[in-house]
């Protein structure tokens, strides 16, 4: 029999709630840093929602496929790895060694950041930015970045397990009420001051910080940044989308996709281009991407 262990990112919604209240009390009572915008807000509960309400949907059908292929794979396991203590601090590094490529990569493929892209468009950054959460990220197909870690002998469960509890620490890490926490710690984790960073669309945030509990993938892999208080985030796209309509935040990025390629007179390179491209490459330079953006300011 499969072991049972907790989906804690899926059941903290009562957690999520009450920090965000007492957020609110520091921003509004005691003048902490930070803001809230009640459109705003309300866009990122109901993004969270609609992403709950996505995966009780597909759960019997796309969800279950996954699991299935993740299970073919652990019957064809490299070693026995079980349920150790240990194995759960492996699994945890592996794991978010994985989740820093699948974001990374989430912003320099497009068709990627297509999903991911909901997570960056509110322009403000507080505890109910973290439940801003796409609807479809079973499209991008990056569940198959944890199948070499099944096929080496963690079960699926516990890596099920390891990833909610990455997930459920970035929450806290969503808030400017924070500043900056010891030296040793910014050196290792991810902290509210590396991750405000990566919200910024300042030339100089843009593509940095993009682990998940560890920031000592950004150190190894050149794309640490840190935070520099001369210069505060300024949090949103590069070219911000100006709704709150939780359906157009969810489905924008695909809709823009799709006009692009069935543009007339495209090659089909042209065409994979604005599919798999970096987000912001267009066939006639009339748009930047990110790289460009930070070479024009010089960076």
């Amino acid at each position: 029999m499969d072991p049972q262990l907790p989906d804690i990112s899926s059941s903290a919604a009562p957690i999520y709630m009450a920090f965000i209240a007492l957020e609110l009390v520091l921003i509004l009572r005691f003048a902490a840093r930070g803001d809230y915008e009640p459109r705003d807000t309300g866009t990122s509960l109901m993004m969270g929602t609609g992403n709950l309400f996505v995966k009780i949907l597909f759960g019997g059908t796309v969800f279950a496929g996954i699991a299935a292929l993740y299970l073919f794979v652990y019957q064809h396991r490299v070693f026995d790895i079980g349920f150790a203590w240990w194995a759960f601090i492996v699994c945890f590094v592996l794991d978010d060694f994985v989740y820093y490529w699948n974001h990374r990569w989430e912003h320099e493929i497009r068709w990627a950041w297509a999903n991911h892209v909901v997570h960056h468009s509110s322009q403000h950054y507080n505890l109910s930015t973290a439940l801003r959460q796409p609807w479809f990220g079973f499209l991008k197909g990056f569940f198959l970045l944890s199948v070499p870690l099944v096929w080496l002998g963690f079960h699926p469960v516990m890596i099920a397990f390891v990833s909610s509890l990455n997930l459920f620490y970035q929450f806290f890490i969503h808030t400017e009420a924070v500043d900056r926490l010891p030296k040793p710690v910014e050196l290792v984790f991810n902290t509210p001051s590396h991750h405000r960073v990566h919200h910024g669309k300042n030339p100089r945030y843009l593509d940095s910080n993009y682990g998940g509990v560890l920031i000592v993938w950004d150190r190894m892999f050149d794309t640490f940044v840190p935070e520099d208080r001369a210069e505060p985030a300024d949090y949103g796209l590069v070219r911000d989308i100006g709704t709150f309509n939780p359906f157009r935040v969810a489905v924008h990025e695909y809709v823009a996709i799709a006009k692009d390629v069935v543009q007339p007179g495209l090659t089909w390179r042209q065409r994979l281009g604005y599919l798999f491209g970096r987000p912001g490459w267009s066939h006639d330079g009339s748009r930047r991407t990110s790289v460009q953006i930070k070479r024009d300011a010089g960076l």
